[in-house]
């Protein structure tokens, strides 16, 4: 599981919480040996996903991750993965470049 969000942390910074909360959204990025999934998880955390957003092909590459977020492209979003998700991207490219 790798989590991410869609609007920038600088958004919160920049206009405030509760507008952070009210445009963001919360995906879980669910690696398969066949494809990957975003899931949306809802406004407020990562702990359960709600649904399917988009589905990526198997071969699509997350990395390499830098810096302190890193963004995906998953079909009409970009999606934010924070630093600590890094080694889940690193094994899921991993495991792509073996099959």
């Amino acid at each position: 599981m790798i989590g991410a969000q869609t609007a920038s942390q600088w958004l919160a910074a920049l206009t405030g919480i509760f507008v952070f909360l009210g445009l963001n959204r919360y995906r879980i990025l669910a690696v398969t040996p066949t494809r990957i999934l975003v899931l949306d998880a809802g406004k407020t955390s990562l702990k359960k996903a709600r649904g399917v957003v988009v589905e990526l092909p198997r071969s699509t590459r997350l990395g390499p991750a830098t810096g302190m977020w890193h963004r995906i492209p998953a079909g009409s979003e970009t999606l934010r993965v924070h630093r600590r998700f890094f080694k889940d991207i690193e094994t899921a490219d991993t495991a792509t470049a073996r099959v």
